[in-house]
């Protein structure tokens, strides 16, 4: 994760354990241009995520004001498992249950079947 405080609050970073790096399959078919990122970014689009190498491959971002818009340059479905989603699962599943945000504050789960079959 990039060192910055839009990174640190990051639902991303934040799902990741407030972990400082990720360690993922890269998937190397696209490729954000590192020529207009500065533009995405005024436009609401935050690059929280890039290679620890040269910090010019863009790996993770996020949409301002949406509930949940993330994006991975890597294949968060290798570590996935049935009962132990990784992060960006996990957070697009807490998101469409209305669960994220008390999630991320540390807060119990709902526990009644509805919510849970939601899940």
């Amino acid at each position: 994760f990039q060192a910055s405080d839009v990174a640190r609050r990051s639902a991303i970073y934040k799902l990741y354990g407030s972990a400082n790096e990720v360690h993922e399959r890269h998937r190397h078919r696209y490729e954000v241009n590192p020529e207009i990122v500065s533009e995405l970014e005024a436009k609401g689009m935050q690059f929280v995520g890039r290679d620890a190498e040269t910090g010019e491959r863009m790996e993770i971002l996020e949409l301002d004001n949406h509930p949940y818009f993330v994006g991975v340059q890597y294949h968060p479905e290798y570590l996935t498992r049935p009962l132990n989603p990784s992060p960006p699962f996990l957070g697009l599943l807490l998101a469409a249950s209305g669960q994220l945000d008390a999630y991320l504050m540390g807060e119990e789960l709902a526990g009644d079947a509805e919510t849970k079959l939601k899940l």
